[in-house]
């Protein structure tokens, strides 16, 4: 019972050993140590130095495991770190007990077999553990050659016979506790790779989702919002956990909310992809249209879990999309205007000369003046056609803008004066260069100032002022103290036919839109109903002045 004790003991503290530097690695990060398998071999030295100060003794002879440090570094490092581990068991063995000659000559023999096998099953794919326990073979073999050569204890079998099972123990116990670690430490590095890469993943999608001006948003399977990316508080000025729950379905358009839930429904149950166009609030007010593509995320079980919906907004392409209408408008009217015009003028002639004609042999009828009239409106609107329809070489010349505002008010001052109506002038300096057609600018000019004095039908005054806003750009502003433009119609101005006139066509703003847009420029309308209207021109100025 005592040598079982002792032998029990031996395990035990070598397990202890095994385990300590393995362990001691896994909660210190250092950095790997240079010939590293020399140190390992230093330590499987230390080992079989305790181990054999823990030796049985037995008719002069030291018995102990220290040969299952030997095995496992001769299995897992070869024959370098093996050597010095063994080294360090046969010194110790050798100041412990006497019995030399066996003991170094089996030693020797011992290192010889293990570093010839460990070429040759290096060379296999063996595990670590299957390695230790073919060292475990081999170690059978030479240390009953080496009991019998030297007839140690041979009428003892059972003792051999425990000291081989305590080694084989060791090496099993080694074997495992190297490799559950290893395992283990494996797991660990492949888990702290995965979540790093996960970090990195979601890293990678946080900073898209929160620099990206599309809306990303998550739905549940109950309706509910459970993400909203922070670009809805860069485009519609929500925070975010304003928006989760059930608030998002506040800011959808009451028109498009019945359209956007049975949608979102039908998603749910069939599993499509489907693309639609919503309005949504921003929380200034207004409303933006948006283009969204909702995507199925689906479950385990295969039914579709949450709803990934990304909208953009359209509101460029939208009044892009009106631009190309509006383009193709023109081209309409003016295909149209080519081939009208010409056939109305000359019956239009024909019909007017004989009208005057008849009126002065027949002056008593009061509807030739009448008819008169509405053959001139008739020969205005053919004029305007033609002018919009037909192409006009440009002749582009430097001119002075002031210059080209004095004209145009000086030819509508005698108009002017019959209304009861004055021009105020502010010029912020002096030289407003541009190049372009002159007489293009100066129709521009006329129809936008002969509007203001149309709609001030009782007088009063009209503010005109030039100024640079930028190194390359001029700001003409006229503000009348008119009737004034509803907001809702203010897009709508240059458009052909469309006039708030009475008798007006729209084709006069619509030629100066054009004009303007030649000119590299731009035009805009502010207007107050029963206040008047403020009209802003942007022309770049000419380089060199």
């Amino acid at each position: 019972m005592l040598f079982l004790f002792d032998y029990i003991v031996n395990l035990s503290i070598f397990s202890l050993l095994v385990s300590t530097p393995l362990v001691i690695r896994s909660f210190l990060h250092l950095r790997p140590l240079k010939q590293l398998n020399l140190w390992i071999g230093l330590y499987g030295g230390i080992v079989s130095i305790i181990l054999v100060m823990l030796s049985v003794k037995q008719q002069g002879y030291s018995y102990d495991i220290r040969y299952a440090p030997v095995i496992l570094v001769f299995a897992y490092l070869g024959p370098a770190a093996g050597l010095i581990t063994g080294f360090f068991a046969l010194t110790t063995r050798l100041l412990a007990s006497g019995n030399w000659p066996p003991a170094i000559i089996g030693w020797a023999f011992i290192m010889l077999v293990f570093s010839i096998f460990h070429l040759f099953i290096s060379r296999s794919r063996l595990t670590p553990l299957k390695k230790s326990m073919a060292f475990f073979g081999v170690y059978i073999v030479l240390y009953l050659t080496t009991v019998f050569s030297f007839h140690i204890l041979v009428d003892k079998p059972l003792f051999h016979l425990q000291y081989l099972l305590f080694v084989m123990l060791g090496v099993i116990l080694g074997s495992l506790l190297i490799e559950s670690n290893e395992r283990l430490r494996r797991i660990i590095t492949e888990n702290q790779y995965m979540e790093k890469t996960l970090e990195a993943s979601e890293s990678k999608y946080r900073l898209i989702a929160e620099n990206t001006s599309d809306l990303i948003m998550v739905l549940d399977k109950d309706y509910s919002v459970s993400y909203i990316s922070p670009s809805h508080e860069l485009v519609l000025g929500y925070p975010s956990l304003e928006l989760e729950g059930a608030e998002f379905y506040k800011i959808v358009d009451p028109d498009d909310a019945g359209m956007f839930r049975d949608t979102i429904e039908k998603m749910f149950e069939n599993k499509n992809t489907h693309s639609m166009e919503i309005r949504l609030k921003h929380k200034e007010g207004h409303w933006i249209q948006f283009e969204s593509l909702c995507r199925p995320v689906k479950g385990e079980e295969g039914t579709t879990r949450h709803i990934v919906m990304i909208s953009r907004d359209i509101s460029e392409r939208k009044k892009a999309e009106q631009f190309l209408l509006q383009s193709e408008k023109l081209s309409i009217v003016g295909e149209l205007a080519a081939g009208v015009a010409h056939e109305i003028r000359n019956p239009l002639t024909t019909i007017k000369g004989f009208l005057q004609v008849y009126k002065r042999e027949n002056p008593s009828i009061k509807y030739n003046d009448l008819l008169l009239d509405e053959l001139e409106r008739i020969e205005t609107i053919t004029s305007e056609l033609l002018s919009m329809a037909k192409p006009q070489a440009a002749q582009l010349t430097r001119m002075d803008v002031q210059e080209l505002i004095e004209y145009t008010l000086e030819f509508l001052t005698p108009q002017t004066l019959l209304k009861n109506i004055e021009f105020k002038r502010n010029y912020s300096g002096i030289g407003f260069p541009v190049t372009g057609e002159k007489n293009q600018l100066k129709q521009v000019f006329l129809n936008v100032l002969k509007n203001a004095i149309e709609s001030m039908p009782d007088g009063g005054e009209i503010y005109i002022s030039l100024q640079k806003v930028a190194e390359e750009e001029c700001l003409i502003s006229i503000q009348d103290q008119g009737c004034g433009i509803p907001k809702e119609l203010i897009p709508r101005l240059g458009q052909p036919f469309y006039s708030l006139k009475e008798k007006g066509t729209g084709l006069g703003l619509m030629i100066s839109h054009k004009i303007i847009k030649q000119h590299h420029g731009s035009i805009a309308y502010q207007s107050k109903v029963n206040e008047g209207t403020l009209i802003e021109i942007r022309l770049p100025l000419a380089a060199g002045r």
